[in-house]
């Protein structure tokens, strides 16, 4: 096993083990949902419109709560000290980090969403398509936190204060997630959103691969291809 992989397990084990950070964020989440159709009132047209940006608000504040861990447990241990000093360039080690926390924080609430989506009176299209923008934008907003959990890692309460760094520059992903969703077409969704760039590329040289040497193409590449159409050749 590498040092990575190490450390992406370590990380996972911390995180459900230490304080419940994916059921925190969950329950948050769920909070949120509850409330708003409260706030709103009984107008389901209107809670139905205002349901994908509610779900994207609620994912955007649940993911501020454990984003504080993603470096206080290493520093209190002085496991940080060590990470440093590693052979490990520290660029890695921080995105190593960061994916760890997305699986053990992020992934819970794209799980969730569809399931929230109901209470808000959204259809089977609709948070099928809040689930994928949020499948694109929760690792952006994992990796904009790091910067806020870095710089408040020495504060014993710097939960405000990462807050405060980190909203800012979460408001272009909450932005460009809740621009996407103008349409309830998954397809277009997923081809005009420049945030699913990387996911239509890897596609594609997946769909070029599988299909190498191929008289017919894969099953599932006819799929891939019609969800995402980019040219694979």
């Amino acid at each position: 096993m590498t040092a990575l992989a190490a450390l992406i397990q370590r990380d996972i084990k911390i995180a459900l083990r230490v304080g419940g950070g994916a059921l925190i964020g969950v329950l948050f989440f769920l909070t949120v949902v509850v409330l708003m159709p409260f706030a709103v009132g009984p107008d389901l047209a209107l809670l139905t419109r205002l349901g994908p940006a509610i779900l994207w608000l609620g994912a955007l504040l649940a993911s501020l709560l454990t984003l504080d861990r993603l470096f206080m447990a290493d520093h209190e241990d002085g496991s940080l000290d060590l990470i440093v000093m590693s052979r490990t360039p520290l660029e890695l080690a921080c995105a190593a980090k960061a994916l760890a926390h997305w699986l053990a924080a992020g992934l819970p609430l794209i799980i969730a969403a569809p399931v929230l989506g109901l209470l808000l009176n959204l259809d089977a299209a609709s948070t099928s398509a809040v689930a994928l923008t949020l499948l694109a934008g929760t690792p952006a907003l994992t990796f904009t936190g790091m910067i806020g959990a870095a710089l408040s890692v020495t504060l014993h309460r710097g939960g405000l204060l990462l807050a405060v760094l980190v909203l800012p520059l979460s408001i272009p992903v909450l932005i460009f997630g809740r621009g996407s969703l103008a349409s309830r077409d998954i397809r277009s969704v997923v081809v005009r959103n420049p945030i699913f760039d990387p996911v239509r590329a890897v596609a594609g040289q997946f769909c070029h691969w599988t299909n190498r040497g191929r008289r017919q193409p894969a099953p599932w590449a006819g799929l891939i291809t019609d969800l995402m159409p980019i040219n694979s050749h």
